[in-house]
């Protein structure tokens, strides 16, 4: 479906639920809680510049995709949504929940840090150079993704489930990836922590590299209101790996959370 230039899927009925998938992912991303959590209607977007979805102001600030999300719920008919963000997704929910909190009832946080990076600058200028350097010598979407979304889970991840993420993730558009990177090394919410009064739930993943569980604790303890989850035996991709798990944290967080 698209809505206001916005591509999403849709599944479930109740209170609205709006995923935000991460860098690598898509919409597909959040197929296991848009089948499990059928008592909310949960709503998985494109971000700009993926799928169908439109990328009018490019290359994307965190300003400019928290304006096309108010846009996007504003367009679905909702005055206020839980939001459930997963890497970039997550620290999108973050900033809108600093930039519209009357749309915001709660956050759920998987995989995702209050800032990127270091303070100088040098981890952000490293990172680029090494994410982009693939493209420079001319690998594909398809051949970075083979080799990338292995380094995402945890040992022993079922094999299945690495074929999805790699789906997903060779699907980005080069020019999404480039711009979606450069967008990514920008954050840092560290200060405006304790402005975020709504509810939130911060899952992390026991061999989580990208997001360390120690740095979600941290946030989780300078949030006003918030809850921390470690699920043990996975990596980036949490809620991908372990839906059950995932899936029960939710449920029984926005269950106690209604708008």
């Amino acid at each position: 479906m698209i809505l206001g230039g916005i591509e999403y899927l849709a599944s479930g009925s109740g209170e609205p639920v709006i995923c935000l998938h991460g860098i690598g992912g898509h919409a597909r991303s959040f197929a296991p809680q848009m089948a499990d959590l059928q008592e909310h209607s949960v709503i998985a977007w494109l971000m700009p510049g993926y799928g169908a979805s439109e990328h009018n102001h490019w290359p994307p600030s965190f300003a400019s995709l928290s304006e096309t999300l108010h846009r996007f719920v504003t367009n679905l008919g909702h005055k206020r949504v839980h939001l459930v963000g997963h890497s970039i997704g997550g620290m999108l929910a973050l900033e809108h929940a600093v930039r519209h909190p009357d749309q915001v009832a709660t956050l759920s946080l998987i995989g995702m840090t209050p800032a990127f990076g270091g303070k100088d600058g040098s981890f952000e200028t490293q990172f680029l150079k090494a994410r982009l350097a693939p493209l420079e010598r001319g690998h594909t979407m398809q051949e970075i993704a083979e080799t990338a979304s292995p380094q995402l889970v945890a040992p022993e991840t079922n094999a299945n489930i690495i074929k999805c993420i790699v789906r997903d993730f060779a699907e980005v558009p080069e020019t999404t990836w480039r711009g979606i990177l450069k967008c990514l090394v920008t954050f840092d919410r560290r200060a405006d922590l304790g402005r975020v009064f709504q509810p939130c739930c911060a899952i992390a993943g026991e061999h989580d590299e990208n997001a360390p569980a120690r740095t979600i604790e941290s946030m989780a303890t300078k949030l006003p209101n918030a809850e921390y989850h470690l699920i043990e035996g996975v990596g980036h991709m949490i809620n991908q790996e372990a839906p059950d798990e995932t899936n029960a944290i939710l449920s029984n967080f926005l269950g106690r959370h209604p708008i």
